[in-house]
Parts: C-alpha cells; sequence; structure tokens
C-alpha cells in the first residue's frame, strides 16, 4: 500500500521508517552479517566449553601452591616491621638500664635523709649559736641552704612524735578483718592517693623553702613561714599514714593463708598496661612515665623492707622465716619488672619510639645530677631527685624510722655501739654512692655531648614576672643565632645568653637533649614556621615542668 500523501511504502505496523539502506560493492548484505556473527558466537561458546576442563581444582590448587610474590618490591615497609622487633628485643635492657640508674638516684636522696641532712642540721644550728662570736657583719643570720635544712630537720623530728600516736597493730587487725575485695579496692585507691598528694606536697615544701628564704625587703605576698610550716608538716604526717596504709596492706596480703589478696594485687599491676599502651606517648609524656616507674618501684622496695621487718619482729628475729617470705617478695619484684617491660615494649611499638630514647633520658637524670654539683647550682639535689621523679624522701623516712625504732630494742652499751657503726655504714654507703653516681653521670653527660650546656649562662627571672615572658622577651630582642639555643626543653628553664654576657645563674637545661639532640638540631633561623611550632611547644612543657611530680601525662 502506498500513503497518498508521500509516496512512501509502509510496514506491517504502519510505520513509516525508512528501509536500511542496500548494500554497495564489496560490503555484506545484513542477512551475511547476522550470519556471521553466529557463527562467532557459536564459535565463542565452543571455546569455553573447551576451557572449562583447565578450571579444574587440582589446577586451582596447584596455582596456590605455586604462586610466588617478591618482598623487595616493598623493602621500607619490611625493614621497618624488622627494626621494631629489635626495638622490643631491646627495650627489657635500655628500659633496665634507666631504672637501674633511677633506684640508684632515689636511693641517694633517700640516704640523704638519714646521713647528711643531720649532720648539715648540726653545722646550721652551731653557726646560728655561735653567731654573736663572728658579730652581724653578715647579711643573712644563716644561709638560704642552712635554713631548708633546718627546717627539714624539724619537720621531721616532729612527724616522727607525730607517728607515735598511730598505733600500728590496730591499724594491721582492722584491715585485716576487711573482705579481700575491699583490700583490692583499698589498694587502688592509695595508690592513686599517693600521687595525687605526692604532686601536692613536693608544691608545698617549695613554697615553704622559698617563703622563708625569699628577700625580706620585697612586699610580702604570702601568708607568713608560721602557716606554712604547719601546712609543711601536715603533709608529710598524712603522706607518712598513707605510705603505712599501703605497707599494712601488703603485710596483709602476705600474711594471708591463700594468698590470695597478694595475687589480686599482683595482677592489678597488669591492668596499668591496658590504661597505658593504647594511648599516644610523646618522647616527653615517655619521659615522664619512666619517672614515674623508677619512683614507683623503689617505694615498692621500702615498702617490702618494712613489711619484712615487721614480719620478723612478729617471728622473734628468726631466719627461717625469711625464706618463707622470698617467694612472696619475688614475686612482687618480678611483676612489677614484667609489668614495665611489657608496657614500655609495646607504648615504643606503636608510637614508633626506638630504644635509643632510654639512653637520652638517663643523660637527662644525669645532668641534673651533675647540675645540682655546681657551685652557683639552684636547687638541692635531692629536691631536683623530687620534682623530676615525684619522689618526696620525708614522708618515707618518717615511716621508716618510726618502724625500725619500733621494731628494733636498742638496750645497753653495745647496742648503741652498733647503732653508730651502722651508722658509719649508712654514711660511707651514702657517700660511695654519690661519688659513683657522679662518675657515671659525667660519662653519661659526655656521652650525650651535653657537658657545653653545664656552663652557658643564663638569665635569671625578674621578679614578679613569669619566666615564659621573660623568654619571649629575650628572645624578641637577641633572637636565636645558633642551633644549641633552639633546642625545645621540657623544663621551666631560663633563655641562654650571649656568650659575653655575664653569667647569674646556671640553670638545669638537661631536656633539651629529649626533644633535639645535638646531631639532629636544624637551622630555625632558615624555617620560621618551625620557629613557630618549637616556641608554642616550648610554652607548653613550660607549663608541665612542675607537675612532673604529679606524674600527669596528656
Amino acid at each position: 500500500r502506498q500513503d497518498s500523501g508521500r509516496g512512501e511504502p509502509k510496514t506491517l505496523w504502519g510505520s513509516s521508517e525508512p528501509r536500511p539502506a542496500a548494500a554497495g560493492p564489496g560490503q555484506p548484505s545484513p542477512q551475511q552479517r547476522t550470519e556471521t556473527l553466529g557463527f562467532y558466537e557459536s564459535d565463542r561458546g565452543r571455546k569455553k566449553k573447551r576451557s572449562l576442563p583447565d578450571l579444574s581444582l587440582l589446577r586451582f590448587i596447584s596455582a596456590e601452591l605455586t604462586r610466588g610474590y617478591f618482598l623487595e618490591h616493598n623493602e621500607a615497609k619490611y625493614t621497618e616491621r624488622r627494626e621494631r622487633v629489635y626495638t622490643c628485643m631491646r627495650i627489657p635492657k635500655e628500659l633496665e638500664k634507666l631504672m637501674f640508674f633511677g633506684i640508684f638516684l632515689c636511693l641517694d636522696a633517700f640516704l640523704y635523709v638519714f646521713t647528711l641532712l643531720p649532720l648539715r642540721v648540726f653545722l646550721a644550728v652551731f653557726r646560728f649559736i655561735t653567731l654573736p662570736c663572728y658579730g652581724l657583719r653578715d647579711r643573712h643570720l644563716l644561709q638560704p641552704a642552712q635554713v631548708c635544712d633546718i627546717l627539714k630537720g624539724v619537720i621531721l623530728v616532729i612527724c616522727y612524735f607525730m607517728m607515735h600516736y598511730v598505733d600500728y597493730s590496730m591499724m594491721y587487725h582492722l584491715i585485716r578483718g576487711q573482705s579481700v575485695i575491699k583490700l583490692y579496692i583499698i589498694y587502688n585507691m592509695l595508690e592513686v592517693a599517693d600521687r595525687l598528694i605526692s604532686s601536692f606536697g613536693q608544691d608545698i615544701l617549695d613554697a615553704l623553702y622559698w617563703t622563708a628564704t625569699e628577700p625580706k625587703e620585697r612586699k610580702r605576698a604570702h601568708i607568713g613561714v608560721i602557716p606554712h610550716f604547719f601546712m609543711a608538716v601536715l603533709y608529710v604526717f598524712l603522706h607518712a599514714i598513707l605510705i603505712m596504709v599501703q605497707a599494712t596492706t601488703l603485710n596483709v596480703a602476705f600474711n594471708s593463708h591463700n594468698k590470695s589478696l597478694l595475687t589480686i594485687m599482683m595482677s592489678n599491676n597488669f591492668v596499668e598496661i591496658k590504661g597505658s599502651v593504647f594511648k599516644k606517648f610523646e618522647k616527653n609524656n615517655l619521659f615522664q612515665m619512666s619517672n614515674s616507674d623508677i619512683k614507683e618501684r623503689f617505694t615498692n622496695y621500702v615498702l617490702l623492707l618494712i613489711v619484712c621487718l615487721r614480719n620478723m619482729e612478729q617471728f622473734s628475729w628468726n631466719p627461717d622465716h625469711l625464706w618463707v617470705l622470698f617467694p612472696d617478695v619475688c614475686m612482687v619484684v618480678a611483676s612489677e619488672i614484667a609489668v614495665d617491660i611489657v608496657k614500655h615494649a609495646f607504648i615504643t611499638k606503636f608510637n614508633d619510639i626506638t630504644a635509643d630514647v632510654y639512653s637520652e633520658y638517663r643523660a637527662s637524670l644525669a645532668f641534673d645530677l651533675v647540675s645540682s654539683r655546681q657551685k652557683n647550682a639552684y636547687t638541692d639535689y635531692s629536691d631536683s631527685v623530687s620534682r623530676r621523679m615525684g619522689f618526696i624522701p620525708l614522708p618515707l623516712a618518717v615511716l621508716l624510722i618510726r618502724v625500725v625504732t619500733s621494731s628494733i630494742k636498742v638496750q645497753g652499751v653495745l647496742a648503741y655501739v652498733c647503732v653508730v657503726l651502722f651508722y658509719c655504714g649508712l654514711i660511707s654507703l651514702k657517700v660511695l654512692n654519690s661519688i659513683v653516681l657522679l662518675g657515671k653521670s659525667c660519662q653519661y653527660v659526655k656521652e650525650a655531648k651535653m657537658e657545653e650546656k653545664l656552663f652557658n649562662p643564663v638569665l635569671t627571672a625578674t621578679p614578679g614576672k613569669p619566666a615564659g615572658k621573660q623568654q619571649g622577651t629575650f628572645k624578641s630582642t637577641q633572637g636565636i643565632s645558633t642551633d644549641e639555643n633552639s633546642s625545645t626543653s621540657v623544663t621551666n628553664q631560663p633563655v641562654h645568653q650571649k656568650e659575653n654576657m655575664p653569667s647569674l645563674l646556671v640553670t638545669s637545661n638537661s631536656d633539651q637533649f629529649l626533644t633535639t639532640p645535638d646531631g639532629e638540631e636544624k637551622d630555625i633561623s632558615q624555617d620560621n614556621s618551625e620557629l613557630k611550632h618549637r616556641s608554642a611547644k616550648k610554652d607548653l612543657l613550660e607549663i608541665d615542668r612542675f607537675t612532673i611530680c604529679g606524674n600527669r601525662i596528656d
């Protein structure tokens, strides 16, 4: 049928679609194209059918067994993993070297209270009594260090007599009557309270020392020496009672029949791993944790000594009972060492910290010791250890004197001779320990190339102004010209002056080595953004300087 309007043919459905164009010369017709496409599809199907037997289970297993790969294509990744393994293997050795050195530092500060402090107090009192013989030519009646020594001695004597009103036996039976779960909770609370009260206690003692020795011509901005003194006495007394409760709880655990309480208390150390391992740590935070672990381990050793003394007294100093306590003591010490090793190993692994950082920490502690021995040092060594590690020897010394005097009865001339000989032995041990520590500290400082920082002149802080503000002013006027002066610090220290400026005060720059060692320092004058970052970091670390004794970890 033809359309009357256009004359174009229609299909059966009435549409007016154009017909396919006729095939030109040399081109296949649509019918030929359809036949060719069908041929290819059938041929492809035959090929698939022929390849199906090749994808058998045996061929898959053979491919899995013979498949290869090349580790050298990702050499950096696997080298890093191997170094992590080596770091974990080195952690126990490096950590224990730091712990060993730190424990002897704490021992030196602890022995100072029993040996040199009484002698220094005697010399200060002798100077005060014989002062009229020398006239009033001296501006001060006593030197500031002598005033601090007298205050320490008076606090020790007062707290010792106050401890006589605390009945150890009643406390022991009161704690022993509690259930196991209560004692477990009490022990955990005591550990937390010990850290909190230590952080505040050193501030109380420092406030007392500064209030008693600051220049009197200044305008009075404090409540007076006597209120500060009573606050210090109250702190030392309360802290000594707290440590006594800890020792009593540990003693109850030792004397329990099934040792279940001791096991629970030791398992509590492994809970510490959960709270520390999965946190982000910088090198400075890890340094604070290491100092806290040193202090905790030394305190536990003293607590174990107190427990052994009390038990030996109850068994009339029978040597056979000491071997009964020996396995429990070894279990406590071994659990502490194992927890510290596991904790530090995984912290360094997760935060990509090398094992060499512990030698830097050791050099920093050695720098504190060497700088405190200088003629113009600004603090006593025992106070430096207290601020750095949070170890305050006064409460622990009060408790140990109380326990020893109640456990050992001194009667007769021979007994007093033995006491004098024992005191001479303690002095000899203190002197020997100090000499060895000083020699080792000089060696560590020299290996770390920090000896030049001992003699760098620094700027003292202006009265009434924070040290941080003065640092900023000094930086803006003088600038930073050397790599050594540009290194950051985790302590609240004044900035170094030029070499031609007079030496006013030598302070501890030990933590400069922690953040930027001499071999890795860069020229900050070439990078202003890096200077801003370092300055901001330094200000934050200065704030943390006097909270280190609280073991606060951000």
